[in-house]
């Protein structure tokens, strides 16, 4: 018999919900096999079987709530006619796993340690991750510590019940109810995983940062000049087709590069500078917004930017992106143009201070050297954490982003 278990989340993620299993019990698998989908907070995972054989007992259901480590189903070795006689064939086997509980037996009685015992980092880490408080498990190390498998035993033990997701009481909302035929055509659908995330995050942006918006334009003339010149054989070249996103990467780089507090953060009562350029891209799916990371944007070039993000594009829309792709990220630029947003005011990405928001290019009459000329424009939109970045620092940034755009060749020269 095999243990199907919850494997590690990434960095920061400690639970995850069902999704839905692929196979219900009795039904035959195959080693690698997908067997269940887990919904962490920023990707969704499917679980391979371990083992080839006979799905067992179904532990954690759809829907359920799970920590990492948390026991989801069992797999019986050998074919569903056969699955009785190899689960007692087996007993040697499951012998250890089954020996491994009451090595922890004698915890309970172990002496209590001392109400000022420092706890180790790692315990301390778990118990902020889980939010168990250590001081409620019993401790197995000298002079009754509090271990980190103490700490691992205990979190796997709240995951084998439900647990209700956090959220903060302002993100609870309750609505009265629908008149009888209303609500007959009503529809009700439990929110996924990522999508309370997603809510709960933006609402504590607003309630926390002092957040600003600020508008300029930008003149897309010499851009797509550039890209309608080279765009076939950008694309012979580097399998890649040429968009506007490289540009713009390489255009917010530099003016990060000019105005360091758009790329700082707050960190208690400290700012923390960045000198490192990692770029979020905000992708929409049909799970909902997700942000995967180009990293080090200041060393690559406009080609490996654009590969870059058709690969995460790719693999965000098909659930396929990996949690620490989607982390460490020091700024974020998202496209509403592509929906035909003509202007709007995108909300920060926690815990970073400023996200550019592109638009539609939009052909518009503008004044050019005293006549009136058709420019194809597209508005632009900074949303930046006023306790980090001031007014004067805001716009000059999106000025200098606007320099680059409209004269490419300060990119290629670095000015």
């Amino acid at each position: 018999m095999t243990e199907i278990r919850v494997p590690t989340l990434g960095e920061s993620v400690t639970e995850a919900t069902i999704g839905r299993w692929f196979k219900k019990a009795g039904d035959a698998v195959a080693v690698d096999e997908p067997l269940v989908e887990l919904e962490t907070d920023k990707v969704t995972i499917e679980v391979p079987a371990p083992s080839a054989g006979t799905l067992g007992e179904i532990i954690a259901k759809d829907g359920e709530t799970v920590a990492v480590g948390a026991l989801l189903g069992q797999i019986n070795d050998g074919a569903v006619a056969a699955a009785k006689p190899a689960a007692a064939a087996a007993p040697a086997k499951a012998a250890a796993p089954a020996a491994a509980p009451p090595a922890a037996a004698p915890a309970p009685a172990a002496k209590a340690p001392p109400a000022d015992a420092p706890l180790a980092p790692s315990v301390r880490k778990l118990s902020a991750e889980s939010g168990i408080d250590a001081s409620t498990v019993p401790g197995s190390g000298k002079d009754g510590r509090v271990t980190k498998g103490d700490m691992l035993a205990a979190i796997e033990k709240a995951a084998s019940a439900p647990t209700p997701v956090n959220q903060p009481a302002a993100a609870v909302q309750v609505r009265a109810p629908s008149p009888a035929d209303d609500a007959a055509r009503e529809e009700r659908v439990k929110m996924t995983r990522l999508r309370q995330t997603i809510a709960r995050r933006l609402k504590d942006v607003q309630n926390t940062a002092a957040m600003l918006t600020t508008f300029n334009e930008v003149d897309m003339t010499e851009v797509m000049k550039l890209r309608a010149l080279y765009k076939d054989t950008f694309e012979k070249k580097h399998g890649s087709k040429l968009g506007f996103m490289g540009f713009f990467t390489k255009a917010v780089v530099q003016a990060l590069k000019d105005i360091p507090a758009v790329n700082a953060e707050i960190d208690g009562s400290d700012l923390i500078y960045k000198n490192y350029y990692h770029i979020g891209v905000a992708v929409g799916t049909d799970r909902g917004l997700v942000v995967p990371v180009v990293r080090d944007c200041d060393h690559k070039s406009i080609a490996e930017i654009e590969k870059s993000i058709a690969d995460f594009g790719r693999r965000a829309r098909d659930g396929q992106l990996k949690i620490d792709e989607m982390q460490g990220g020091t700024f974020t630029i998202t496209n509403g143009g592509i929906y035909g947003s003509l202007m709007s005011t995108p909300i920060l990405n926690a815990p970073q201070s400023g996200i550019l928001g592109m638009h539609k290019i939009q052909e518009r009459p503008m004044v050019v050297g005293g006549k009136i000329e058709v420019r194809p424009m597209m508005y632009l939109a900074l949303s930046y954490d006023h306790r980090v970045i001031d007014g004067k620092e805001a716009v000059t940034f999106l000025v200098r982003v606007k320099e680059s755009l409209e004269d490419p060749a300060r990119l290629v020269l670095d000015l």
